[in-house]
């Protein structure tokens, strides 16, 4: 099945990155939230990253119009009945996430592929309340996605060839480059990287400073952020669901630091907040 229509549920900062990957892959793209408000502001930022494209000279004010012109901002999720590829790209919550896939099943044609972008959880859940779970897999985007290269492609147990075929093409079509993962909590990805960034926040809480930290794993480990910079990018909140998943799932070697844990009852997200590890002069959260 070809896939030409592209239903992505979520217009935060992962779903509006993918809807602008996507659409920059020449897709129709349908971007739903909940409210017009939300789905107003993931336009507005994909505008934004693409004006970043026109100064740096690698795009133009008319591609940008042509790729805005292909993203139909919707606030219903009966839209997708128009997919041919649904992305779910909501709050990380199980039982947020496993409603979605059961209503949606019940709007798309019986074609549609079902896929989620959840960097934590097993996706077998959400494929098991449909009456499709052989055309559901995960396909975890990073963030931010008009960046990074790489993307993670979860199969569960249920996921037919087909599906993970046309997954993995569509992955590429966008010029990103699929990455397979079993369908474990955490996938690869965070599972390695929340293990990291845990570890990190342990040596702050011995008394290393958090610029310290991240100079050296730079500097010394070549890395493009440190891992406190990772954290407060990706959001100190979603760190510790991660963390929390994880131990669920592997026991108490993914125990959150308890500074973690402290920092996200303070309100201390990272950038979105304007505060986390460091302070940022624009928070995201209003």
């Amino acid at each position: 099945m070809e896939i030409k229509t592209v239903f992505i549920a979520g217009a935060g900062s992962m779903g509006s990155g993918i809807a602008q990957v996507t659409a920059q892959a020449s897709y129709a793209v349908l971007l739903e939230d909940i409210s017009e408000a939300f789905v107003q502001k993931g336009l507005a930022s994909i505008s934004a990253s693409l004006d970043r494209f026109i100064k740096k000279g690698t795009m133009t004010a008319e591609t940008k119009a042509q790729i805005l012109a292909r993203i139909r901002p919707v606030t219903n999720l009966s839209a997708a009945k128009e997919a041919d590829l649904v992305i779910e790209a909501i709050p990380e919550n199980m039982a947020l996430k496993v409603a979605f896939f059961r209503e949606v099943d019940g709007i798309c044609p019986a074609h549609t592929f079902l896929a989620s972008n959840t960097s934590s959880m097993p996706i077998s859940a959400m494929a098991a309340a449909t009456k499709r779970p052989a055309q559901v897999m995960g396909m975890h985007f990073m963030i931010p996605a008009p960046v990074i290269k790489g993307v993670e492609i979860i199969r569960t147990k249920y996921t037919s060839d087909d599906t993970f075929a046309a997954g993995r093409a569509f992955i590429q079509s966008l010029g990103k480059e699929p990455c397979e993962a079993a369908d474990y909590a955490g996938f690869i990805v965070t599972r390695i990287l929340d293990a990291m960034m845990n570890e990190a926040i342990r040596c702050a809480m011995d008394g290393n400073r958090p610029e310290e930290i991240d100079k050296a794993m730079r500097v010394c480990c070549n890395m493009p952020l440190g891992p406190l910079e990772l954290a407060d990018l990706s959001g100190n909140d979603i760190v510790l669901h991660g963390l929390e998943t994880l131990e669920e799932e592997f026991g108490e070697r993914f125990h959150a630091a308890a500074l973690l844990k402290s920092m996200v009852r303070s309100g201390d997200f990272g950038r979105k907040a304007g505060r986390g590890f460091y302070k940022y002069e624009k928070p995201a959260l209003k």
